[in-house]
């Protein structure tokens, strides 16, 4: 992301408006573990302030996102509460052209005295942070992610301790330098190319440095810099875009047009800095966070999963064994039939086999009588056949338990947003697949399906978790709905609701299509599709969420997600 000096510098000018000695800070929250919201009310209204450390998304804007607050307020939240809410905020700006903006704020103490605090957001990347500085003592009250000295020698930033500003690259300072400034610095260079203006002037990111070299003869380029400088220093032509790749996620954003480096058929333009990174950051860092939040979900239920399939193949193994247990009985059987033919002692018994007439020896404990012998061979093979039968029911319990983990998984890897991973986590804690922590337990709200309208007309539901395929197929459905769901493959159940009407054909395939396309099969083509009248599907009695047994179904083969499909 282009979020470089230059548009640092930008987003300070316009932040600027809350440095008036009026903006008075209202509300504090955290949402994210490295992204602060702050809610200011200024002489234009209510304003949220949006400070983001994060690695992949480090910023600083006015925005109008809303965001899910934890029910617990953590620390650092409680921490700037303590020391700036009811603040006002008496100065903005940005040191140099580095990416950092500082917040000067008047509080008042217990004793009526006022004094200032700085809050500095620098927003460099992985290096990013949020630190709240006493200005008398120069010292760190605290700050969002904390840096010791085993992470960074020269800088740390720990409560208490002085803070000192990132180290400086020796580069000109993009808002101050000049023509012979620039051309003394690029003259040490042999040949000088785009990067090269990122190594000498700071401020520029690599994208802006590309679309200085694009745009014109190399002769030209400082001038061209320059022209760029003063655009954004002025507030001439500050048109926020964003662009975004042929499936329409954005890949960058900046406040100048970057026209000689994306395609023009892929901008889109906004009035606001704070629209321009709120659509960026909502489909594009929000969507990575999902990924990775999904796939780490998805990584641990595959682990829990790993450890089933080992103790299906060990239950496998031992009820073979369990069932092979013949031999035992039929040696027992003989042995008992020639008792008056063995002396007590023996170590073997030597036995005519009465079922095929062939010679079979017997093995012997000499501790026990020949009757005893046999008995204890008929106890081991009533054991074989108590503990086959229990094997079969840890068999069948496991396979239940694969069968839900995999629909778990199949849901996981649909999600869309955080609300879907946040209850399918949920859904895990509540049976005991995963620990749900304290500081993030939230009470489970009514789920809300999915729902669309069929080409006829017709609602149906589509349940995005086991939890909410639960509800819409034995709360919210009629018994003369029509239940859809992926043949023999985990995915989400689907309620065609029928509200006394016959459906058409194309209902049926519409809504066995979106049953296909929200199934583990969803890649793939001509998937097949049960469907029955909701009163033939079933619960079993200790059924996990989700899992149903139905009956009377007919099957449809679709495309998922198309309207197109042929008749089983």
């Amino acid at each position: 992301m282009s979020y470089d000096g230059l548009f640092t510098g930008v987003v300070a000018h316009q932040l600027d408006c809350l440095a008036d000695g009026r903006a008075k800070i209202e509300k504090i929250h955290q949402p994210e573990p490295d992204i602060l919201v702050v809610q200011i009310n200024t002489k234009q209204g209510r304003k949220k302030l949006l400070l983001s450390a994060q690695s992949a998304g480090a910023a600083c804007y006015l925005t109008e996102r809303t965001f899910d607050n934890p029910l617990q307020a953590p620390p650092f939240c409680m921490l700037l509460r303590k020391h700036i809410l009811g603040g006002r905020i008496t100065g903005v700006r940005q040191p140099d052209t580095e990416r950092i903006i500082e917040f000067s704020i008047d509080t008042v103490n217990e004793m009526g005295y006022t004094y200032t605090k700085k809050l500095v957001a620098e927003l460099m990347g992985k290096h990013s942070n949020i630190v709240l500085i006493d200005i008398e003592s120069n010292k760190i009250i605290d700050c969002i992610k904390h840096i010791s000295i085993d992470v960074n020698r020269y800088r740390q930033l720990l409560p208490g301790i002085p803070y000192t500003p990132p180290p400086s690259q020796n580069k000109i300072n993009a808002w101050e330098s000049t023509v012979e400034d620039i051309q003394n610095r690029l003259s040490l260079y042999e040949k000088p190319e785009a990067r090269t203006f990122m190594e000498v002037v700071a401020g520029i990111g690599p994208t802006m440095a590309e679309e200085i070299w694009q745009s014109g003869s190399v002769d030209t380029a400082i001038k061209r810099f320059l022209l760029i400088r003063d655009t954004l220093y002025y507030h001439k032509q500050i048109q926020p875009e964003v662009y975004v790749n042929e499936s329409g996620e954005p890949i960058d954003v900046h406040v100048y047009p970057l026209s000689h480096v994306f395609s023009s058929n892929r901008t889109i333009a906004f009035n606001q800095i704070g629209e321009a990174l709120d659509f960026f950051y909502a489909n594009r860092i929000q969507s990575n966070r999902l990924l990775q939040r999904g796939a780490a979900l998805m990584r641990h239920v595959q682990t829990i999963e790993d450890k089933l399939l080992l103790k299906k193949q060990r239950l496998s193994e031992e009820l073979a064994r369990a069932e092979n247990s013949e031999p035992v009985r039929l040696r027992a059987e003989l042995l008992t039939a020639n008792l008056h033919r063995i002396n007590r002692g023996s170590l073997q018994a030597e036995v005519v086999n009465y079922y095929d007439g062939q010679t079979m020896e017997i093995e012997l404990d000499p501790r026990y009588s020949p009757a005893q012998n046999a008995q204890n061979l008929y106890k081991q093979y009533q054991k074989a056949k108590t503990a086959a039968i229990e094997k079969r029911i840890q068999l069948d319990e496991t396979d239940r338990e694969l069968a839900y983990l995999e629909s778990v998984m199949a849901a996981a890897s649909l999600a869309v947003d955080d609300e879907t991973l946040e209850n399918i986590r949920m859904e895990l804690a509540e049976s005991g697949y995963v620990r749900m922590r304290k500081s993030v337990k939230r009470k489970r709200t009514r789920p809300k399906p999915v729902q669309h309208k069929t080409s006829g007309g017709l609602t149906f539901l589509i349940g995005r978790n086991n939890v909410e395929n639960d509800y819409i197929t034995f709360s919210l459905a009629a018994k003369a709905d029509l239940w859809f769901h992926a043949k023999d493959i985990p995915g989400s159940h689907v309620v065609l609701k029928l509200e006394g009407r016959e459906p058409a054909s194309n209902d049926i395939l519409e809504a066995a299509s979106m049953a296909a396309q929200h199934s583990k099969a969803h890649q793939s083509q001509n998937v097949p599709v049960d469907y029955t009248s909701v009163r033939h599907v079933r619960k079993p009695s200790g059924a996990k969420p989700g899992m149903v047994v139905y009956d009377s179904q007919k099957t449809v083969y679709v495309n998922p997600g198309s309207e197109f499909a042929k008749n089983s």
